[in-house]
């Protein structure tokens, strides 16, 4: 039997250096689980554009089609803002989107206990927060067409294409209604079906789905700027939101710093299942390349780990597993050790990335 196999792509800023973290992580499932993948790395973004002069080569997106995962770091920086649309580090996040097909971004936000205190919203509004964000990833406004900037008149217009078909909403409503079965069986889809045509067809294509296949499911609509203001009024009241690739963009990254910082949260990208049986799956967090903390040993790589525990779950059922690591993670931030991104609470330990990375092996080792 095979090992499971994975390819790491670090990418850009502190990609590599949160990517370091998790290779102890995996390293310790080999050592200590008997979990052995095979992992091979290779470049996205910035650092594939200095070597290869694209943002992601064809030979890597090959590796990526044929792995059973994909774990990226993060793209991009201040380094490469001059160049072309086309090469831009974004470009290759966006192609292994694509290309992969995966259509559904899984972006839960959870808020931990001992982070309860260090949300800009009250204790009571955030602690035992658990919610999950499905945003569809391959469609929408990011890719619709025309697109462009073109000379209309005297001046120039700027186009992007809000652009969805029924079969690309049907699927990720499954999506969302399978995680929903798994978790509170509850379901609030999002658009603005009252101005766009494509969130009146969001809305009917959800609600057939629900109604022929997920009766048993709870499903309720909202607009999704009434959403913005409902995850800030009281989040614990959603369980799985399901949205588009715009909104599912913002509405994640607000429902990120419910709990705290960018720095916390992964995220899971699944596509259709391979011959395995398994979904195609990239995984990252959610934060960005920082490059202003890069090589400084500020960033968090607790996102990025938090990636990995979902790769366990999602792509290589090892669901338990992913529990000991996320607990690992929690039983961490109970004893109060924080990387830069969380100080401000009067008691906690200052840790570097690679202290923290540390910690969190160390917790495992306790929980055996």
């Amino acid at each position: 039997m095979t090992n499971p196999s994975l390819l790491i792509l670090p990418g850009d800023g502190i990609g590599p250096e949160v990517m370091a973290e998790v290779r102890k992580i995996i390293d310790w499932y080999g050592a200590k689980r008997g979990l052995v993948f095979d992992v091979s790395e290779d470049l996205v973004g910035g650092s594939a554009y200095d070597v290869h002069g694209v943002p992601l080569s064809d030979a890597t997106m090959e590796k990526a089609q044929q792995v059973d995962a994909v774990l990226l770091g993060a793209v991009g920086g201040p380094k490469y803002d001059a160049l072309d649309f086309s090469v831009k580090p974004e470009r290759g996040l966006l192609r292994l989107r694509k290309e992969m097909d995966l259509y559904a971004n899984l972006r839960p936000a959870q808020c931990f206990d001992a982070l309860a205190d260090f949300s800009s919203l009250k204790k009571d509004v955030v602690a035992g927060l658990d919610i999950m964000i499905i945003r569809e990833l391959t469609s929408g406004v990011y890719f619709g067409e025309p697109r462009g900037i073109f000379e209309e008149g005297n001046e120039r217009v700027g186009i992007n294409t809000q652009r969805y078909t029924e079969s690309e909403i049907d699927r990720v409503a499954r999506s969302a209604f399978e995680m929903a079965r798994k978790r509170g069986n509850k379901v609030c889809s999002m658009e603005k079906a009252n101005v766009m045509e494509s969130g009146i067809l969001w809305r009917e294509v959800v609600q057939k789905v629900h109604d022929e296949d997920y009766p048993d499911v709870e499903l309720s609509h909202m607009y999704a700027d009434a959403g913005a203001m409902q995850l800030t009024r009281w989040p614990k009241q959603f369980d799985v939101i399901v949205t588009d690739n715009l909104f599912g963009d913002l509405l994640s990254d607000l429902a990120a710093m419910l709990t705290g910082s960018l720095g916390m949260l992964p995220s899971a990208s699944l596509g259709a299942p391979m011959a395995n049986g398994r979904p195609k799956a990239l995984y990252e967090p959610v934060h960005g390349s920082a490059p202003d903390i890069a090589g400084q040993g500020k960033a968090n790589p607790i996102a990025c780990i938090l990636s990995f525990a979902m790769a366990l779950r999602y792509s290589f059922d090892q669901g338990a597993e992913a529990d000991r690591l996320e607990k690992a993670v929690e039983a961490v931030l109970a004893k109060g050790l924080r990387t830069a991104d969380l100080l401000g609470e009067e008691g906690v330990q200052p840790v570097s990335t690679g202290e923290m990375g540390d910690a969190i092996v160390a917790a495992l080792d306790e929980s055996l």
